[in-house]
């Protein structure tokens, strides 16, 4: 994937423009603190404020509007006009700095900010239309490793260009080289149309509106938002607060603060690259709580990670003395793994924006993304200030409030939720209690509804199979299982459909193809077991009339799933009743396989018996 024709050209291209955003940036933020610009209209602390604001203003006023662009347009010919833009501010950029000229360059900022904004959803929008299902979490994490290391790149290189004699010359000259670079790579992407065109008219405050109502339409994908942008928000407060901390806690000269951006920066690329091995080829949801409880511990740790101030010497620490003392490693292992645990945990939030995003608005929904990304960096600022200035606590006691708030954020998310702790639970059964395979995912439909009916093994099947699926299932599950103790929080949250024999209680019997009705009219998931109970010997029971009596209500597709391997387990009826036995197998092999959707039309429970059966010699 990497290298193929619809993602290596696109994925240069945004590593060079972030490259190229963060060298200008810095070269001008450091041209500022160093004096190298002759004659300054005010201070350089209000200049700096001045330029931070102005790069990030544009991600409020035009984000909407660029959301809007991206699903309206081909989104290679969108990227090609972004980059001929960039190049012309880059031009533009390289005189201001060869001729000092404040006003011109802190303009040129904004404008950087403003293409910026609009290159944000087209960035993100274009994957899932590039890359193959299977193949998103992979992309998302190659970009969110190229963003990083380019960001770090970038920075790093500022300084050095300007420690050299004609640095600036260097420096106007290398932005205008990256734009022509970045314009040649984008002329290689591959054409991507939208299905939706239409003429788009630019309206800031509504378009504002109207993004943001955009994505408040689906809980989970307005909730990842705020899940990212706590994450930035942690992210701008770490690398504002950089400076400070090295010197005031670690006794560290600015070369040191240049090694823990880099472990930051590192860190992230890292754990995007972790999550991506972690996720195997799907949007893993079940993931983020490893991210979440890794920002958590190494954030908090840094509170006692710390050395004593007895023992700084009288001289700052250059960045070969930091490294010397062992007693600055844990500092150094914390600020990598909340980089790792960082990476861990946006890359699925993303690829999930993208993966549920609907038709035609996945660019408006990375767009109301980035409006509030913005908002929380402002907001990351005020709550420093807050913290440091008025409340007077210290940087590392800063770093420890986050990671509590961290854990504040995760209840909320999670509550907010549901499917992010089934996936949670599904994850560790599939990936730790379990070795599952899942074979034929993509024959579940990405939209629309489908009855899914499998063999009943154990009391954990419908676990699996939501690990097993993309898209959240409602479950059919007898009433007693659907209230075993602990077990009955999972399914209630999961919206499982509890059914009864007719003779048990007709009302239950009722309600159930009531509820399964209306969530197939939903477009959404339900898997049905039409053996009604589970197997007591191992072997397929026959399918009862349920699944006929739901096909003759809803016309919906069926997909026919197999679970293999699960008998014999500690959740299985064998030796025993389920749960009474001594668990005896541990991170056992099993397989979930998934067969080719058919159309409800002449399906009924001796054809869907068939399938399934098939799917088990198979």
């Amino acid at each position: 994937m990497l290298f193929s024709k619809r993602f290596f050209p696109y994925f240069i291209t945004q590593c060079l423009g972030a490259l190229n955003d963060n060298l200008y940036k810095n070269v001008l933020l450091l041209m500022v603190t160093y004096s190298q610009i002759d004659a300054l209209p005010f201070s350089v602390d209000l200049f700096i404020n001045l330029a931070a604001g102005l790069f990030i203003l544009p991600f409020f006023l035009f984000s909407a509007h660029a959301g809007a662009v991206a699903d309206s347009m081909d989104k290679a010919t969108l990227i090609r006009r972004l980059k001929m833009i960039e190049l012309l501010i880059m031009t533009c950029a390289a005189a201001a700095i060869l001729t000092q000229s404040v006003a011109l360059m802190l303009a040129l900022l904004f404008m950087t900010g403003t293409q910026s904004a609009y290159f944000g959803p087209v960035k993100y929008a274009l994957l899932p239309q590039a890359l193959k299902p299977d193949e998103l979490v992979k992309g998302n994490a190659w970009v969110e490793m190229g963003t990083f290391l380019s960001i770090l790149i970038g920075t790093l290189s500022a300084g050095l260009l300007l420690a050299v004699p004609n640095g600036t010359f260097f420096a106007s000259c290398i932005v205008v080289a990256l734009s022509v670079l970045g314009l040649l790579s984008s002329l290689r992407i591959p054409s991507m149309p939208s299905r939706h065109c239409k003429k788009v008219r630019f309206e800031p405050i509504l378009g504002l509106k109207k993004t943001l109502k955009v994505a408040r339409k689906q809980r989970g994908i307005w909730m990842s938002i705020l899940a990212i942008s706590w994450f930035w928000f942690m992210g701008a407060t770490y690398l504002t607060q950089f400076p400070n901390f090295a010197r005031e806690h670690l006794h560290a000269d600015s070369t040191v603060v240049s090694l823990l951006l880099a472990l930051f920066s590192i860190g992230v690329a890292a754990g995007s690259w972790l999550c991506e091995k972690l996720s195997f080829n799907h949007v893993e949801l079940g993931i983020l709580p490893f991210g979440i409880l890794g920002l958590t511990l190494f954030t908090g740790d840094l509170l006692w990670a710390v050395p004593s101030i007895e023992s700084f010497p009288a001289q700052y620490y250059n960045v070969q003395e930091f490294l010397a003392h062992s007693m600055h490693y844990r500092v150094m292992i914390d600020l990598f793994f909340v980089g790792v645990s960082g990476g861990v945990f946006i890359v699925p939030l993303y690829a999930f924006i993208q993966s549920r995003s609907a038709d035609g608005e996945c660019a408006q929904s990375i767009a109301a993304n980035n409006i509030m990304n913005a908002l929380f960096m402002v907001a990351s600022a005020a709550v420093s200030i807050l913290v440091l200035s008025v409340l007077d606590f210290s940087i590392v006691e800063l770093f420890a409030l986050m990671a509590l708030g961290n854990f504040v954020v995760a209840l909320f998310v999670y509550r907010q939720v549901p499917e992010f702790t089934q996936r949670f639970i599904s994850y560790l059964l599939s990936h730790c209690l379990y070795r599952v395979s899942v074979k034929g995912r993509q024959h579940i439909p990405a939209k629309g509804a489908a009855l899914i009916v499998a063999n009943h093994v154990s009391y954990v099947d419908a676990l699996i199979l939501m690990g097993a699926s993309t898209r959240p299932v409602r479950f059919v599950m007898d009433k007693s299982i659907s209230e075993l103790p602990l077990l009955k929080y999972v399914f209630r949250h999961a919206g499982v459909i509890p059914i009864c024999s007719k003779y048990k209680c007709a009302k239950t019997f009722e309600a159930a193809f009531e509820q399964i009705d209306d969530a197939l009219n939903n477009e959404e998931l339900v898997c049905i077991f039409p053996e009604g109970r589970l197997t007591s010997d191992g072997e397929l029971g026959q399918f009862k009339a349920g699944v006929e009596k739901i096909l003759a209500r809803t016309q919906t597709l069926v997909v026919p799933m197999a679970l293999k391997g699960l008998w014999g387990s500690f959740f299985s009826h064998k030796g025993g009743h389920a749960l009474t036995t001594r668990p005896s197998r541990f991170w056992s092999k099993l397989e979930v396989n998934i067969g080719e959707s058919m159309q409800s039309d002449g399906v009924d429970r001796h054809v869907a018996q068939k399938q399934v059966q098939d799917l088990l010699i198979n």
